[in-house]
């Protein structure tokens, strides 16, 4: 007898997981400004059951019925996103301009669920949305200049502000964050021993303290 274990529901996990899905769809499709500008802004709710959708099934293995049940979608709906192709919705996405006046109207479900599947593999692969990351290094920058008397965390960020992550190796950075230290030591030099890649703000000051912290200068 085989017994079906599946990962328990975190519902704020969820949120979460669903939230960067969700935003990381909308940069494939240029962000909500091209949105606007196709008259396309109809297609978010589309976006945000096919988003919910792909994380139910692939991380918590909720079957058609069970996602169907819990998104307000119907079976056959949820199993055309599920069944969607990637490549193909990508393809679409492309060649946006392209499209009739009626199918800017609507987000055919195949189309969203193949932009969802996209975007999650996106995320699993650490390229994370780029306007939720810069709304989090705005918040994190406001944090840091309130809460810090030796400013490095605001410099850094400040000094890294349209950068793109994941970042994947110390030379893509080092360079701009000469002349900024912490603990008298420079930040350019402690980049090179921290963890790969690092795929948000917070992380990425994480490791440097955590450098610090193994220093003993913290």
């Amino acid at each position: 007898m085989v017994i079906e274990l599946k990962p328990q529901v975190d519902e704020s996990e969820l949120e979460s997981l669903v939230a960067r899905v969700f935003f990381k769809s909308i940069d494939l499709l240029g962000g909500l400004t091209k949105l606007a500008e196709y008259r396309t802004l109809t297609w978010l709710p589309s976006l945000a059951r096919a988003a919910y959708a792909v994380v139910l099934s692939d991380k918590y293995f909720y079957t058609e019925e069970e996602i169907a049940e819990k998104v307000g979608l119907t079976k056959n709906t949820v199993r055309n996103i599920l069944r969607a192709d990637p490549e193909l919705a990508l393809y679409k996405v492309q060649h946006i301009d392209e499209l009739t006046s009626e199918e800017k109207k609507e987000l055919r479900v195949h189309t969203a669920g193949g932009i969802a599947k996209l975007a999650y593999r996106m995320i699993k692969e650490g390229q994370e949305a780029q306007s939720l990351l810069q709304f989090c290094q705005q918040m994190t920058e406001q944090a840091v200049q309130v809460v810090c008397e030796a400013p490095w965390p605001y410099l850094v960020l400040k000094q890294l502000r349209g950068i793109k992550y994941p970042i994947t190796k110390p030379e893509e950075i080092a360079e701009k964050l000469k002349g900024i230290k912490a603990q008298g030591l420079e930040i350019s030099e402690i980049v090179e021993h921290i963890n790969y890649p690092i795929n948000t703000p917070a992380l990425l000051l994480h490791e440097i303290h955590e450098y610090l912290q193994k220093q003993e200068l913290v």
